[in-house]
């Protein structure tokens, strides 16, 4: 991953290292099925071991979640230390952005894009206490979405809008049966009743693209899906977002399209186009978008980058 030049106080990978000692830990005990809770313990002991002082807390659901973490804003801690996936990640993220206290992960999820993005120790919640403790920071940027209902948040990694927010759609709506299994029930429905949806996206050089697409993603950092690199080459300090365009295909083409976005080779695909873009305006009807693996809100919505917003705990070179 190629960084831009390194800013004040910044050493050539773009990192600073500051003094952590005081830190709050914020848990999503639904996480994982319950895996961010069990990673908590082991995290916070070596914390401890490093002579951080630790206070813990979790919320009861996204809301009282996100109270906390915007409380951990100026209360004097060196560091808001998140354990979960994503999902919680992307909580923290409406809390820290564009300020001064840096955000440390102990990845807990399922799917860990975001982790995986910094290089963060994804099954080792003691390795991952270790990057915190360190205290190397890089300064990221983040997306930010305001979709038709009013609604405004920020993202870290991706924004699937298409064919795979009509399965998260789906899956949504779902009872059973619970977890990962139910996005396989819900992409097989779609699957089924697959169709061209009708796309009108305008960048911010002013190119307007009408077209009928299976899907349109949004990257700031490369994957999604637990890797799935939808966006291979972003770069979450350059500045820009990626867009990736995918033509509608028929079913059969589709299926055997899916695989390669695991190594991102889907983009030399003649049905893929790319783009870069500072500002992105989506319209699409009937169509919801989805950040960081959550429903975001309807389209239209105006997608723009929010360059260095977030300072991040990281591995040190």
């Amino acid at each position: 991953m190629t960084t831009g030049p390194a800013g004040p106080g910044e050493g050539a990978d773009g990192t600073e290292v500051r003094s952590v000692r005081n830190v709050l830990v914020l848990t999503n005990p639904a996480a994982a099925s319950g895996h961010a809770a069990k990673s908590a313990v082991p995290a916070v002991a070596r914390l401890r071991e490093h002579g951080l002082d630790v206070t813990t807390a979790t919320g009861s659901d996204a809301a009282d979640t996100l109270r906390l973490a915007r409380e951990a804003v100026g209360s004097g801690v060196d560091a808001l230390v998140v354990v979960g996936g994503d999902g919680m990640i992307s909580l923290a993220l409406q809390a820290v952005a564009e300020t001064p206290l840096p955000l440390g992960v102990i990845p807990a999820g399922t799917g860990n894009d975001l982790a995986r993005e910094y290089g963060l120790p994804l099954r080792d919640p003691r390795a991952a206490a270790d990057v915190i403790a360190a205290g190397h920071v890089r300064r990221v940027d983040t997306g930010r979405i305001d979709t038709a209902d009013g609604a405004s948040r920020l993202f870290g990694s991706v924004l699937a809008i298409g064919f795979d927010s009509l399965v998260s759609d789906r899956a949504n709506r779902l009872k059973r049966p619970r977890g990962r299994l139910k996005y396989h029930f819900a992409m097989i429905a779609e699957l089924a009743g697959l169709r061209p949806l009708p796309f009108r996206i305008v960048l911010d050089d002013g190119e307007e693209i009408r077209r009928d697409l299976t899907m349109a993603s949004v990257g700031n950092t490369r994957s999604y899906g637990g890797g799935m690199l939808i966006c291979p080459d972003a770069d979450p300090r350059d500045g820009l977002l990626d867009l990736t365009l995918v033509a509608a295909l028929p079913r059969t083409r589709l299926i055997r399209f899916f695989p390669t976005v695991f190594s991102g080779t889907h983009v030399r695909h003649t049905a893929v186009s790319t783009h870069r873009a500072t500002t992105v305006r989506i319209e699409s009807p009937g169509i919801n978008a989805y950040a960081d693996g959550d429903l975001a809100g309807p389209l239209p919505a105006v997608v723009r980058v929010v360059p260095r917003s977030v300072s991040l705990l990281v591995p040190g070179s």
